[in-house]
């Protein structure tokens, strides 16, 4: 039997390893060789709507581990991860280790196991912004350094990695998230009464989201953002705004949020669970986002993407004409809405089997 630990903390890692359990259940049900998966939930994310939601929603297994690192600076939540996953990895000593994505929790859980030479699997290797002012950027980069086996999503997460002298374990399976889009796409049109509930037509409402803190911890980046997002909700096309408790912080501080409460055609909403966010995507207008994430949900349900940062990790999705890079200004923003660009299909992302190849590669 082969025992892995899976460390998640934020909302796109609970989707992902969603996929992943799903692909190992399917495995030992058909009589192979048993994988025994236990989750370690780090509590980076630990509100109600943005965390014990989606494992509800996605039929996931509760995690073995509830830590509870999240809500305080980015070192010492990554150093507190650090002492709890080695404690856990310790005692138990799986025989890999699965992290996902960029955040805090794929760090620490990474140079955990890589420390007491557990092999490391990292899904979503090879992703650069080549933009080291984010942390997430630090984050992926150090991962990828320390994994032993490295699952990229599309072709130049693969060439990026070459780049940076690192060629063992490397392979390109395709985007687990195209998976879960093709999997909870079909859910969310059975589970999600979030269209009904907001008066909201299809095709007739842009959706945006925004947490990154370069955007919210910065008066002039968010109301520059805010300002944008408030000229162009109107009566025929309004704007759902669900918000990051971050958002809604510093929206508060800076003396924004009673402007966005008081507009007419904006619908503020605490963070949605994953059914109704993947209901939105698909039935938007327009998304405007500074989720990595959420811009690929956006092209797997061919929902045209506005990004609210000056770069994004999935270039294709621009090259393809699915996406725009705006970044902050509002006259930059709503100079995207006006543009128009030719789409074409991207044939990097797999065939939503990229779950599947994971585990071969096991």
């Amino acid at each position: 039997m082969k025992k892995i630990i899976t460390i998640v903390g934020a909302r796109p890692q609970f989707i992902k390893a969603a996929m992943l359990s799903r692909a190992i259940q399917l495995h030992n049900q058909a009589g192979q060789e048993t994988i025994r998966e236990q989750l370690i939930h780090t509590g980076q994310h630990y509100d109600e709507n943005m965390s014990r939601i989606f494992f509800s929603e996605m039929d996931m297994a509760r995690p073995t581990w509830q830590l509870h690192c999240g809500h305080t600076t980015h070192g010492a939540m990554t150093g507190q991860m650090l002492i709890e996953i080695e404690k856990i990895l310790t005692e138990h000593r799986p025989d890999y280790v699965v992290v996902y994505g960029d955040t805090n929790s794929t760090l620490a859980g990474a140079l955990a196991a890589s420390k007491l030479h557990i092999p490391v699997v990292h899904i979503e290797a090879g992703l650069r912004s080549f933009n080291k002012a984010m942390p997430e950027e630090i984050n992926r980069i150090l991962t990828d350094h320390v994994s032993t086996l490295l699952c990229c999503p599309t072709r130049s997460a693969v060439q990026h990695l070459a780049e940076e002298n690192i060629h063992e374990g490397v392979y390109h399976v395709g985007d687990i998230m195209y998976d879960a889009a093709l999997f909870f796409g079909r859910k969310a049109e059975e589970a999600s009464d979030i269209m009904q509930r907001l008066q909201l037509e299809s095709k007739g409402f842009r959706l945006c989201t925004v947490h990154r803190a370069e955007n919210t911890d910065q008066e002039e980046r968010l109301s520059s953002i805010a300002e944008a997002l408030m000229q162009i909700a109107s009566s025929h096309c309004p704007l759902v705004f669900p918000l990051h408790p971050r958002t809604r912080q510093y929206l508060e501080k800076y003396h924004l949020l009673e402007r966005f409460v008081s507009h007419p055609h904006i619908r503020l909403t605490e963070p949605l669970g994953f059914l109704d966010m993947v209901m939105l995507e698909k039935q938007a207008s327009t998304i405007l986002t500074d989720s990595g994430g959420v811009q690929k949900e956006a092209y797997f349900h061919q929902t045209p993407c506005i990004t609210l940062r000056e770069e994004t990790e999935w270039t294709e999705t621009v090259t393809a004409g699915w996406n725009q890079t705006a970044g902050y200004r509002t006259d930059q923003i709503l100079a995207c809405l006006e543009n128009n660009p030719v789409r074409h299909e991207i044939d990097e992302y797999g065939q939503g089997n990229t779950a599947q190849k994971i585990l071969e590669l096991l």
